[in-house]
């Protein structure tokens, strides 16, 4: 089994190859390829990555490379981490939104919007080529922003999924405090990506009990502090937000706060270098702690499960998935990308049924889903006009005068990475 990592330097990767390590009865690697072509990085991922595997007995080779062609050749799953602009970009669409007092972030309103502008051209790309490598190799896409890249996969027709690792992350928060093991805990999952709430955590699968209503109610406090949003709230909705949902639900107490902090890039490109010198440790031979403050804690065991199961070789029945809606939530159409626990084997994902969503969140649902619409056709065939209807179209922004402003700084600050600009 071949598989290869785009954006395979990035200081995430460790916590990748760790769980592939860990995990290799799921998902026996045999060869793995990191592709990046950031070569200095790429290095010291790489050496960091094969004294893992050595450290945990793996038998699999790692090799790297620049060259995407020679990477994806062969492979039978291929794994997008990949950030256009680096750390740089992100600064910015944390940074210029702020000025008209809208979220800075870069999945969330405008600065997520320049994130896939400048994402989904590339990935698209790179996903042909592995199509002309291998047409029936799988693409795992964890390249934000996951619901509108995936989407765009989706509908060129390639064989791809996508994975968030927000889901995870509460299952095995919730698992704690219920005191069981992870795989007890189902979720009933349902939104979009970094847009989804929990209306049910069930034990044993997905027709287990529901014991949510008494999780609020012991751990709501917890619960509640993790989300950074008042408890009181929880207790209203009855249900767990996604932590994303907080720049809906307080949007401007978080621009207020991201106005007077260090932005959150600025803080994980410190980050990044003090974990690239660690990596250039030729005894370090484990993900180092400072690793899990990076962000994407369990995207290794998320990852190796979805390609397990892709694969044919294992991996759980049932995963939270960004898939094709395919009737799931009715008031979307078909070929919207949602967010929800799915059947996952050889054949892809198929979103399970799902019960019918209170109008309190699936207004805003469909509201970000015609954004993520009308997002991906500026990405696809750009031009001014486009970016406008999608910031205007967005519930963080809508204001035409804030939309005018918006798109003027998005294109110039991305026009190096915008073909039509």
């Amino acid at each position: 089994m071949k598989l290869t990592v785009v954006g395979g330097g990035s200081t995430y990767t460790p916590e990748l190859i760790d769980g592939f390590a860990r995990l290799r009865d799921t998902l026996p690697v045999e060869e793995l390829v990191l592709v990046d072509p950031a070569a200095d990085r790429l290095e010291l991922v790489g050496g960091l990555a094969r004294r893992i595997f050595a450290r945990q007995g793996h038998p699999g080779t790692i090799t790297t490379t620049a060259d995407l062609d020679a990477g994806v050749a062969g492979a039978d799953a291929v794994l997008l981490q990949l950030r256009v602009g680096g750390q740089a970009a992100r600064q910015q669409d944390e940074t210029w939104p702020l000025e008209c007092g809208c979220v800075g972030q870069e999945t969330t309103g405008a600065g997520g919007l320049a994130k896939a502008l400048r994402t989904v051209p590339v990935v698209l790309d790179i996903a042909e080529r592995v199509r002309r490598a291998n047409p029936d190799a799988w693409i795992i896409d964890f390249t934000n922003p996951v619901g509108i890249v995936t989407r765009a996969l989706l509908h060129a027709g390639h064989r791809a999924v996508g994975l968030c690792n927000v889901a995870i992350g509460l299952q095995r928060k919730f698992a704690a405090l219920l005191d069981v093991a992870p795989h007890e805990v189902h979720l009933d999952h349902v939104g979009l990506n970094h847009l989804t709430w929990e209306t049910g955590v069930r034990l044993g699968g997905p027709g287990g009990e529901d014991v949510l209503p008494g999780l609020l109610a012991e751990h709501g406090g917890a619960i509640a502090e993790d989300l950074r949003l008042p408890r009181p709230l929880l207790d209203r909705l009855g249900v767990v937000p996604s932590y994303y949902l907080r720049y809906y639900y307080a949007h401007d107490q978080v621009v207020s706060e991201l106005r007077e902090g260090p932005s959150r890039a600025a803080q994980v490109a410190a980050m990044e270098r003090e974990l690239l010198t660690m990596y250039g440790d030729p005894e370090l031979a484990e993900k180092p702690a400072l690793l899990a403050q990076r962000g994407g804690a369990y995207y290794s065991e998320a990852a190796v499960d979805l390609a397990a199961a892709l694969l044919g070789g294992g991996g759980s029945p049932y995963q939270v998935v960004n898939t094709l809606n395919r009737g799931t939530l009715p008031f979307l159409p078909d070929d919207a990308v949602i967010e929800v626990q799915a059947a996952v084997d050889a054949n892809g994902a198929v979103p399970l049924p799902a019960a019918p969503l209170d109008p309190l969140y699936a207004g805003l649902v469909a509201n970000v889903t015609a954004y993520e619409e009308l997002a991906l056709d500026a990405a696809l065939r750009g031009g001014r006009e486009r970016v406008f209807r999608a910031l205007l179209a967005h519930p963080l922004i809508g204001q035409y005068a804030y939309a005018e402003t918006l798109t003027d700084q998005l294109i110039a600050h991305n026009r190096e990475h915008l073909a039509w600009a």
